[in-house]
């Protein structure tokens, strides 16, 4: 119910929206924001640019493809690993060579991409539920392993060891794909 009524009151540009998304949402936003950037001033400033892309791209949301949750969580993962690439882009500026190519791309290259992308998304989803979710917290929302180790209930050594499984259960399931 909340979810209906925060989109709606975006999509009619009315501000109560924008405090209704950072009230109900501001804490999912941190704690996505947090393991990727580990600085709270900037998780601060995400919070805010996560706002504005919302705010911006609410025509782009679709409920039929995904909640609305889900939709703030991925715009909130890429503008983390954006505002970090960034980060690191300033910071080692003036070690980059002259000497490095620049990224090839074009269509072939994407095709590519998307191909390895559907790849992994089918092994995952051939994963126990709750292999796919710490899967996801390690990989995709970059979560430390005592962070989902104190969330989940289980020791770090569980959690290092479940991860190494699951590993294990996508290089199988993915051999012959990738020539390693």
């Amino acid at each position: 119910m909340q979810n209906d009524q925060t989109v709606q009151l975006i999509r009619e540009r009315n501000e109560k929206g924008m405090q209704s998304l950072l009230k109900h949402y501001g804490p999912l936003i941190r704690y996505v924001a947090e393991p990727i950037l580990e600085n709270a001033s900037d998780c601060e400033e995400l919070l805010q640019d996560v706002a504005l892309r919302v705010w911006e791209r609410i025509d782009r949301y679709d409920e039929a493809k995904a909640r609305f949750s889900t939709w703030v969580t991925t715009i909130t993962r890429n503008a983390a690993l954006d505002k970090l690439k960034r980060r690191c882009e300033t910071e080692s500026y003036e070690e980059l060579s002259d000497q490095i190519p620049a990224e090839s791309g074009g269509p072939e290259a994407e095709a590519i991409k998307k191909d390895a992308q559907a790849a992994v998304r089918a092994a995952l989803d051939k994963l126990s539920d709750s292999d796919r979710a710490l899967a996801y917290r390690r990989y995709w929302y970059m979560q430390s392993i005592s962070r989902i180790a104190a969330e989940t209930g289980l020791t770090e050594r569980a959690v290092e060891g479940r991860l190494y499984r699951i590993r294990v259960k996508l290089a199988e399931m993915l051999k012959g794909y990738y020539h390693e």
